[in-house]
């Protein structure tokens, strides 16, 4: 990921451009094509497509606060996805989400702390949002989508917590009576942000999914937030 100034920026109503990678709402699908360089410590050119074929576009949202401040957006909760990117061993299809946060405040600021996770299931997807907001409420969120999109509230086993990250950032997750979740994979570990693949037990299904989680308490620290200018590289000019 790169941070870009305003000229790096073009949309339109079915394509978004940021310099030179792209996302593109084609036939269904979306279509992603990256041409970036990653950051230090290992600095390489990243380039190919990802094809994202959703079983359905919803339309639901949820309010994560209760004057609708924050919100997430889960697009394609459940979909086939595609990948193709110029690096050995980095062509593969799989199951695959596309969702997005939409806010008009800053996160730390209404947030504590909070975790989410999406989770393939027989019938669809489930995904658990819980979060310990600023004024002492807490978000517990447990929704099932179906393949067709739909979607319903249902009731889930209880916060578990699981192993700490590197960085000694606490993890929980839902998990049936006496289950302990457990990671499968690592995929991205700072001091206040995890992500990572999780199995976990549902009513009695055992999953596996990609699942957050943000120490807010720890991002909004004034000596962490520099640190992010360094594993995200900026680039404030850009000609298309």
């Amino acid at each position: 990921m790169t941070d870009r100034g305003e000229s790096a920026l073009q949309r339109s109503k079915n394509a978004l451009i940021i310099g030179p990678s792209q996302m593109v709402w084609q036939n269904g699908q979306l279509v992603i094509d990256i041409n970036e360089v990653s950051s230090l410590p290992l600095i390489s050119r990243m380039r190919g497509q990802i094809r994202v074929v959703p079983s359905a576009v919803t339309s639901v949202e949820l309010p994560l606060t209760t004057d609708g401040a924050h919100v997430w957006r889960p697009f394609a909760p459940t979909a086939r996805i595609s990948v193709d990117l110029e690096a050995k061993g980095w062509q593969f299809d799989g199951h695959g989400y596309f969702d997005s946060n939409f806010g008009t405040r800053s996160l730390e600021q209404d947030f504590s702390y909070w975790t989410w996770g999406r989770f393939p299931t027989q019938h669809g997807s489930t995904c658990f949002y819980d979060a310990d907001r600023r004024d002492g409420t807490r978000l517990d969120a447990s929704i099932a989508f179906d393949i067709n999109g739909l979607a319903s509230h249902v009731d889930a086993p209880p916060r578990t917590p699981f192993k700490r990250t590197m960085w000694a950032l606490r993890r929980e997750t839902r998990a049936d009576e006496g289950v302990v979740p457990r990671q499968i994979k690592p995929m991205l570990d700072a001091p206040f942000y995890s992500r990572s693949v999780v199995e976990t037990q549902v009513n009695g299904e055992v999953v596996r999914g990609v699942h957050e989680a943000l120490d807010l308490n720890r991002y909004r620290q004034p000596l962490l937030k520099p640190l992010l200018a360094v594993r995200v590289p900026r680039r404030t000019k850009w000609t298309f």
